[in-house]
């Protein structure tokens, strides 16, 4: 009977543990991540240079928008400022399947080429000067073509139509004439929208105007005063229903969550929303506050099977906690501050994930934290190679990588974490934040402001974390002497582009009832450690917390510290041992190039480095305090070597 219960326990935990692994793995993508591998082939997939040469200020969006048909209707209105000499004509990456019906610059119809598929060429009346703002409106219709994620979608839900925008990464050109890079955010926006009056529309700002025309069309008005980036432009239309949570802020000030949400999951979105309200406050007094407090934040709910995190409007196809708290992220890594190419789409995708995670650490239990940092590390080392960088931005399917963009992007952020301490990470964060607010940055900018602040490099660190593959495989060796332990940490990368990840690596010790973490800084290959535990150790367990990506194993053998040691058929000796102020190190070996001697103190430091330059050396020790030390002979970065001595 109890063997039986015990079994049933044990099967109930089981089956726990796998939903809620499962439960993670379903929310813990953007839709871009989910369905990455779905996408529509890109036949233009570059800002064209042509669009260098001016700044767009300023956009007004005027569209008619039937949502029960995939057709867009209407004029577009930029504003830009000149920056070059001699501009006569200006470019717009804009898709050829749509017609260009006028284009009108100081009242005049001004004419036009489309040279290639995303290309719109118009020639000015003349030179406008440098540093001058002008405009001009674009009139056009058609039916967008379906480049990326869709960018331009027309489905159903309940029996009613919904038509919604989706432009990441490339895809606003087929929809709207743009720029349609990252090197320039537009300054402002106004969307205007008449849809049919039994539909809303839901947009980027504050909704200002919503009112039935008398025609049976209705007009929504959005009006955005912060610069955005154009592929989080959007808009939704369908049959709506809306409601408003309120958010305080911990100064007292308020701001609106408005959501959209389909009338048939009314009930499960007011649940959602309300619940994200506490996210929300969380990163404002975490990191900075919240980007866009004049307008608002909200929620629209669509077809696709995840979010998208369109500027002060996330696009939902459910409110789950997880999926709720990643696009909330976005409106600081992704929004505020945007990834300034796409090779570094984890500024934006890694982060993001790793705040939804920190709201499990901040909101739920432990095992809830505990479980979604082991779902990340299984599923980043479920593959021995990849990069946090991208290595093939013409891939939506690359850029968009679950296991790489956002697990190991946002277990970079972790390690990162561990590495500085909470303290400098977050502090490091809102410098990042605050320098490139409302703007573009690359990694770099983030490693910079990191090193500033903890006064570390961190060069090394991304080498490995953000341009190498793969991870470190660790094999732990525990052998306790008396009243010391020493530990040897073995470690094989799991890819050839990293030779050695450099990283403090956390064990915990345990035995009579007494537990003891350690943090050791593991620097160099076969790295032996020794620790001063008050009781003797049973068990040794590698990284518990889950700091690190890794794969581990944890044995307990002897660990040999002898006086002499064979070194592929030679012979080195250390004597006298014990010693009070000389120490010969004597090798019987033949090739020495690239070999070199450390004395090491029980803290792992190095006291004295000395490359090896004959067959016999002398090191002066007398200066040294009392007490355990140990040589290492390295060759070819590779310990070879390693002998306990005292100094008396």
């Amino acid at each position: 009977m109890k063997s039986g219960f015990i079994s049933f326990f044990l099967f109930l935990l089981i089956s726990y543990q796998i939903q809620a692994q499962q439960e993670y793995h379903q929310h813990e993508y953007c839709s871009k991540a989910l369905t990455a591998k779905k996408f529509y082939p890109f036949n233009h997939i570059r800002s064209s240079l042509l669009t260098a040469d001016y700044d767009l200020t300023y956009y007004r969006f005027e569209w008619e928008i039937d949502p029960a048909v995939k057709a867009i209707k209407g004029t577009v209105t930029p504003y830009f400022k000149v920056l070059s000499d001699g501009f006569t004509e200006i470019n717009f990456d804009f898709s050829r399947a749509l017609i260009v019906d006028s284009i009108v610059f100081h009242g005049n119809k001004l004419a036009f080429s489309q040279p290639s598929s995303y290309v719109l060429t118009i020639q000015l009346p003349g030179a406008l000067t440098t540093q001058s703002i002008d405009s001009l409106s674009i009139t056009y219709h058609g039916t967008p073509p379906s480049g990326g994620f869709g960018s331009f979608i027309q489905s159903s839900h309940g029996g009613e139509p919904i038509l919604w925008t989706l432009s990441e990464p490339f895809g606003a050109q087929d929809w709207w004439p743009c720029k349609n890079g990252l090197d320039d955010k537009i300054d402002s926006i106004d969307i205007l929208i008449t849809t049919p009056e039994k539909y809303k529309a839901a947009g980027n700002g504050s909704l200002e105007v919503e009112k039935k025309l008398g025609n049976g069309w209705a007009l929504y008005h959005w009006k955005h005063r912060y610069p955005i980036t154009p592929y989080l432009v959007a808009f939704a239309v369908t049959n709506y229903e809306s409601y408003t949570d309120e958010v305080v802020f911990h100064d007292g000030s308020t701001m609106p969550m408005l959501n959209f949400v389909y009338p048939e999951n009314l009930n499960e979105a007011k649940t959602g929303t309300a619940d994200n309200v506490a996210a929300l406050q969380f990163f404002d007094s975490l990191f900075v506050a919240y980007p866009f407090k004049k307008e608002k934040y909200g929620h629209a709910q669509f077809g696709w099977g995840g979010g998208m995190e369109h500027q002060t409007m996330s696009f939902v196809s459910n409110f789950d906690w997880g999926l709720l708290a990643h696009e909330l992220a976005h409106q600081w890594f992704g929004d505020f501050v945007t990834c300034g190419n796409w090779e570094d789409i984890w500024l934006n995708e890694g982060f993001a994930t790793y705040l939804e995670g920190l709201t499990r650490e901040r909101f739920e239990s432990d095992f809830a934290w505990q479980n979604w940092k082991s779902a990340k590390v299984n599923s980043i080392t479920s593959n021995n190679g990849g990069s946090v960088k991208v290595d093939n931005t013409s891939s939506v399917n690359r850029i968009f990588s679950g296991r790489l963009s956002y697990n190991k992007g946002s277990y970079l952020l972790h390690m990162l974490r561990w590495k500085l301490g909470d303290e400098m990470f977050f502090k490091g964060l809102r410098n990042y934040l605050t320098a490139h607010s409302y703007r573009y940055a690359v990694t770099e900018n983030l490693q910079q402001h990191l090193e500033n602040i903890s006064g570390q490099s961190l060069q090394e660190f991304f080498d490995d974390w953000f341009k190498g593959q793969g991870f470190p495989n660790y094999k732990i060796i525990w052998d306790q002497e008396a009243d010391r332990l020493l530990i040897k940490i073995e470690q094989t990368p799991s890819h050839e582009s990293v030779s050695f990840f450099e990283m403090p690596v956390p064990v915990r010790l345990k035995g009579q009832g007494k537990e003891m973490m350690v943090r050791l800084e593991n620097t160099e290959i076969n790295q032996i450690f020794v620790v001063n535990p008050d009781f003797m150790v049973e068990s040794v367990e590698f990284d518990p917390d889950l700091w690190l990506v890794a794969k581990s194993s944890v044995l307990q053998e002897d660990i040999i510290l002898s006086g002499t040691e064979s070194f592929e058929g030679s012979q080195i000796s250390v004597y006298p041992n014990p010693t009070k102020d000389l120490l010969t190190v004597k090798m019987d070996i033949n090739e020495y190039d690239s070999m070199e001697i450390s004395i090491i103190n029980t803290e792992g430091k190095k006291i004295i480095t000395s490359p090896v330059i004959s067959t016999s050396h002398n090191f002066q020790v007398a200066h040294l305090p009392s007490g355990i030390y140990y040589i290492n002979v390295q060759q070819y970065g590779k310990q070879v070597f390693s002998s306990k001595f005292i100094k008396e």
